[in-house]
């Protein structure tokens, strides 16, 4: 697949780049990007905390007094729910949310949001380097561009530090080093920006 190289402003770069058929001309399959999706999301919770409930508390079991004549309830010991320092009555227990999915599932997933992204809303951009490195200036270009609200830049082996820093306030503008491309971000933004160091990179990741 051959796809012209685009500047920032959205005008027509030099030359063109060969995409890989195997990473950007798959078919979409809506069951795969949605396994892959809910398997990131539930892996970002974190474990769910759990109360320590009656026999978790360490007090003392002895009965807390007589059964009868004391003129209070009759309790049994100090763990009880009703006295400061008791267990927890109906806490919550611990949760773990993460789930397991293979890695061909999980690279196939990736494949596909980019094929996606390939036939609409896929950038491929030369360089990140900016003549004025000004967040007003980068502004400007997108949206003259018209890339949309949500854009996501992914650079090659380390990001651009020029550009991460004026991007660094634009809203619904992200950016990310190639290895960090994931099937969510790709998918919630309109718009995905590869440099040619980014192709090369993510072709590099499934050949390898």
């Amino acid at each position: 697949m051959k796809v012209k190289l685009t500047n920032l402003d959205g005008s027509a770069g030099k030359g063109d780049i060969e995409l890989s058929d195997a990473v950007f001309g798959l078919e979409p399959r809506a069951d795969i990007l949605h396994r892959v999706v809910t398997w990131q999301l539930e892996n970002r919770r974190g474990t769910a905390r759990a109360a320590r409930e009656r026999s978790d508390v360490a007090r003392t079991g002895k009965k807390f007094g007589r059964q009868k004549g004391g003129g209070t309830a009759r309790h049994g010991d100090r763990k009880a729910p009703i006295f400061i320092g008791g267990g927890k009555a109906h806490g919550p227990r611990r949760r773990d949310f993460d789930q397991s999915l293979n890695k061909k599932v999980r690279a196939l997933g990736l494949k596909m949001a980019l094929s996606a992204k390939a036939k609409d809303g896929l950038i491929v951009v030369d360089t990140l380097e900016l003549k004025d490195a000004k967040t007003k200036a980068l502004a400007g270009q997108f949206a003259k561009a018209g890339f949309g609200k949500k854009v996501l830049v992914v650079d090659g082996e380390q990001v651009n530090a020029a550009f991460a820093r004026a991007a660094g306030n634009l809203p619904g503008v992200n950016v990310l080093p190639a290895i960090g491309a994931n099937v969510y971000d790709i998918l919630k933004h309109d718009t995905l920006v590869l440099t040619r160091e980014a192709v090369e990179k993510l072709e590099a990741r499934f050949n390898g």
